[in-house]
């Protein structure tokens, strides 16, 4: 029976790239992919290319393009088995993108590369300023904030580039699972209400899409669930037969593990509803999904099936809300915690003196109470002999939270002894917000870049 092998080149915009350049070079893939978008990385993207037309995808696609490229040219030739590229690293600008692509392999000296983007997911156009957010804002509220709008795109602007012969399949905004259920619809010749089948392959997408989440790099827990070999981790791959049924594992020798537990918590990050896991390919359904060891770094995954895709898709919309202004400054020896406290209340009491106007304030001490509060935090026995504050504002006036940061370093003369390492920082804030649209109004379009 035909199998496809699809390899993990990325779980997300800032991921290692050896790990998939191991993938490319000894995973025996079909296909090898990078999924680099989260939510507010396509908003962030938008932002960049309203200054600058060229840019807005993905800031590693370069580096990461120079080093797999070789492979796909490699699998051209006679004796390889061809190696084609599927990603979002498009994000804002999929067509300077494969423009990007293409000038790298030039540069490279690689002939005959056919790259492919799939554009269509950007829909900021079509919205009325009555549309009204899953936050309970309208556009019309947020005015001119409003910097981004994208639709969540299926597989059929990949299948159309991949039909076209593409060796590298560049996209803006497409579901996660949907980059890797694309090309086993492609090569399998599945039908497109064939709920069973995209079901499990949306599956396997679920499974892949995080890279090194499943090849143990979440899972890790020191003397709990030890992990081998982390700084080697390998990406997962998996080999799926024309039923969708696959079998998970990485390259031989890399680091890390897979088994049916690193399998299990993969599939349930960030499911809701294991019986309508939705998408816009299929609702998937993963209640019935099992795991089977067949060896060691070797899992297979069954159970998976699915029902009619839902009727809109969804769009997130990214908008500016603000600014956060940040400070830091860390105490040490005897009395730590008690001089970092000191600085916290000096710190809050500045910012009313002097009148900072702030949405909302946080000011915690990392090592005591920052991620469990003053409650649980207070339960820890011994004094640790390391502190530091992190006071940070979200401010609507950008003047504002630059006085944040100023106010802790200040405490280096004006607080109590002892204080050094301070930081500062202003950022802007790009928020993200959700909506519903119908799904005949979004059109996937295919534009294909020929490499000399």
């Amino acid at each position: 029976m035909k199998t496809l092998r699809i390899g993990s080149g990325a779980g997300y915009s800032g991921d290692r790239i050896e790990p998939a350049v191991e993938l490319a070079d000894q995973g025996d893939l079909d296909y090898l992919v990078f999924e680099c978008l989260a939510e507010r990385t396509i908003a962030l993207a938008q932002q960049a290319r309203l200054t600058e037309p060229e840019a807005g995808y993905d800031p590693l696609l370069g580096e990461r393009m120079r080093r797999v490229l070789p492979f796909v040219a490699r699998g051209r030739q006679a004796g390889h088995k061809r190696l084609r590229i599927i990603s979002n690293m498009g994000a804002a600008n999929p067509l300077s993108a494969a423009r990007e692509i293409r000038r790298i392999a030039a540069d490279l000296g690689l002939t005959g590369l056919k790259v492919a983007a799939v554009t269509g997911d950007d829909v900021l156009g079509q919205l009325s300023p009555q549309q009204r957010l899953d936050n309970g804002v309208t556009l019309a509220a947020l005015g001119e904030r409003v910097v981004s709008a994208n639709a969540y795109l299926g597989v059929e602007g990949i299948i159309d580039a991949l039909e076209a012969d593409a060796d590298v399949v560049i996209t803006g905004r497409v579901a996660d699972p949907s980059l890797f259920l694309a090309p086993q619809v492609f090569t399998f010749g599945w039908a497109r209400d064939d709920w069973t089948k995209l079901g499990r392959g949306t599956l396997i997408g679920h499974l892949l899409e995080c890279a090194g989440q499943i090849t143990g790099g979440y899972f890790a827990d020191p003397g709990v669930k030890d992990v081998p070999n982390l700084a080697r981790l390998g990406f997962p791959l998996a080999e799926i037969d024309a039923e969708g049924r696959a079998v998970i594992s990485k390259v031989s020798g890399s680091g890390g593990r897979i088994d049916c537990a690193t399998c299990t918590e993969q599939l349930i990050y960030e499911v809701h509803d294991p019986q309508a896991y939705l998408t816009p390919d299929v609702t998937a359904d993963f209640s019935e999904v099992s795991f089977s060891l067949l060896a060691p770094d070797e899992v297979r995954a069954d159970g998976a099936d699915g029902s009619v895709r839902p009727e809109t898709l969804k769009v997130s919309v990214g908008y500016l809300d603000g600014w956060i202004g940040e400070g830091q400054i860390s105490y040490g020896g005897p009395g730590a915690v008690a001089r970092a406290r000191l600085a916290r209340d000096i710190v809050l009491e500045r910012l009313t003196l002097i009148g900072v106007v702030c949405d909302d304030v946080r000011a915690e001490l990392i090592g005591v109470d920052s991620m469990h509060g003053a409650e649980l935090g207070g339960r820890a026995t011994g004094e640790p002999w390391e502190v530091r504050l992190r006071v940070a504002g979200r401010c609507a006036d950008k003047a504002d939270a630059v006085r944040i940061g100023n106010e802790v370093e200040t405490l280096y003369t004006n607080g109590p002894y002892g204080g050094g390492g301070a930081s500062k920082s202003v950022r802007q804030v790009v928020a993200v917000a959700s909506l519903l649209w119908p799904r005949e109004a979004v059109k996937a379009e295919v534009h294909l870049e020929d490499a000399p």
